[in-house]
């Protein structure tokens, strides 16, 4: 509270009534909003969306706008990844700078690669937690193959090295079992004992069917925007490709960087669901350089020599075009 003279004249007589106490609204300045992140990891389960070693290259190229800065969903890092390895100043920085420049996030999901140590990732995040950071950690998924999830908590270690699969669970705020339609009721009583053994705290959820997949491939030459248009309208559209189960492929998410025919550009492509776009990018393929499509599919049910061999396929059907 502040004190408000009220006088009618320039002198205050000792009887006057006691000023009167008014209160004043102060600015309320507490804290900024922080964002929320969740690592979601797995031995071998989990497909990495921000480290794809199969994908560094079109990732690289993808990451690339006619300004120079990234597109909203990359981070530009010196080794190309965001990975277990990173430091503070190198991946905590990104996700901050990319929030600088393309607007705060409701929610970031960090994936790491299937052999990472999420405690290594989380650290990151609680070395700056009294540093004013923009995020923070909110918890750590931890994904775990009902079929193969014993063998890989069973695996011998050489002396001194720690066993990832355990490891994993042991620092998990959540439990996946995936796959529980591979197994019987027996070998899940076992493994979900298992992983109550490690973490006696960890919530458990059991899920069937639910592994997303991510396929990479390149393949050499230049395609007739036509027959790509068509191999793409298949896939998203008409789901005609399945796997060898005989399963529709479902493609969540499509990238690639392209060379179609009489376009002197890269040509870059996005999809989601059933909604894609191809637009030209600002470089040009150099003389010398090797015209090669590089594609990155993520979905369900999918099987990439079954991809790579229709596109291959729609590159050489030149009958569809005439």
């Amino acid at each position: 509270y502040r004190l408000s003279l009220v006088q009618e004249s320039s002198v205050m007589e000792e009887e006057d009534e006691c000023p009167e106490l008014v209160p004043i609204k102060e600015k309320q300045t507490g804290p900024a909003v922080q964002i929320p992140v969740t690592i979601i990891t797995g031995y071998l389960e989990v497909e990495p969306v921000l480290c794809w070693s199969a994908g560094s290259a079109l990732e690289k190229s993808l990451a690339v706008s006619q300004a120079g800065e990234l597109y909203e969903e990359w981070l530009a890092l010196r080794n190309g990844r965001l990975c277990c390895s990173v430091k503070y100043d190198n991946g905590l920085k990104a996700i901050e700078n990319l929030m600088e420049k393309k607007g705060k996030f409701d929610y970031i999901l960090l994936e790491t690669t299937g052999l990472a140590d999420p405690g290594a990732v989380a650290s990151m995040f609680w070395v700056d937690a009294e540093l004013g950071s923009d995020v923070y950690l909110d918890g750590i998924v931890t994904v775990i193959d009902a079929k193969y999830g014993m063998q890989h908590l069973t695996e011998e270690k050489p002396e001194g090295l720690i066993n990832e699969a355990a490891r994993q669970i042991a620092l998990a705020d959540l439990t996946i079992i995936n796959k529980t339609d591979l197994v019987n009721e027996s070998e899940l009583v076992e493994l979900r004992d298992t992983v109550r053994s490690i973490n006696g705290l960890v919530k458990i959820l059991e899920t069937q069917k639910s592994s997303m997949l991510t396929i990479t491939f390149e393949v050499p030459g230049s395609v007739s925007e036509d027959l790509l248009n068509i191999f793409i309208q298949n896939l998203l559209w008409e789901k005609t490709f399945k796997n060898e189960a005989g399963l529709p492929m479902a493609v969540i998410r499509l990238k690639g960087i392209l060379s179609v025919q009489q376009k002197q550009k890269k040509v870059m492509l996005h999809g989601v669901h059933e909604l894609y776009e191809l637009d030209e990018t600002p470089e040009f393929w150099a003389d010398q350089e090797p015209r090669i499509n590089r594609l990155v599919f993520i979905g369900r049910n999918l099987d990439g020599e079954i991809l790579k061999k229709e596109f291959i396929s729609a590159m050489s059907n030149k009958d569809c075009v005439e």
